[in-house]
């Protein structure tokens, strides 16, 4: 039987999970780039996110910067932003977290590490890494693991 998560581990890797970490001070923090995908006419709208958590992974701040459609967004803006935003967080270490899932609305958007309930008898719990749902994570919600 699949059990919602109370909380689970994300690791830093190359790929998705490259600003995963924690700061000089204990606190843990993830920074990605989320996105609304075009659609219908739609140019979508491209964003910097950093959660900020505390020693037991409770969402503490989500920093959250929009940078409008993908096909017109100032990418060294976006570059800027990173790296600024990693700055604000003083000395780092880029390692595996322990969090809770969470959800905020910014922008009239819905961000966030969202737990999401088994839709059928076979399914199973997951956390979308939202908006995009670019990332899920699944149990066991030590391993770390997700799927794109």
């Amino acid at each position: 039987m699949s059990t919602r998560p109370l909380r689970f581990a994300i690791d830093h890797d190359e790929f998705y999970c490259e600003f995963v970490g924690t700061t000089a001070d204990g606190r843990q923090f993830f920074l990605t780039t989320p996105f609304v995908a075009a659609c219908g006419g739609v140019g979508g709208q491209e964003f910097v996110a950093l959660y900020i958590f505390d020693e037991s992974g409770v969402l503490i701040d989500a920093k959250i910067d929009a940078f409008g459609p993908r096909a017109t967004m100032d990418r060294p803006a976006r570059q800027a932003c990173i790296e600024r935003r990693l700055g604000e967080l003083g000395l780092i270490n880029f390692e595996r977290i322990f969090v809770e899932p969470f959800r905020v609305n910014r922008f009239g958007v819905t961000f966030g590490l969202i737990d999401l309930p088994p839709e059928g008898e076979r399914d199973y719990w997951t956390v979308s890494v939202e908006p995009g749902n670019y990332m899920v994570f699944f149990e066991p919600w030590d391993s770390g693991i997700y799927d794109t």
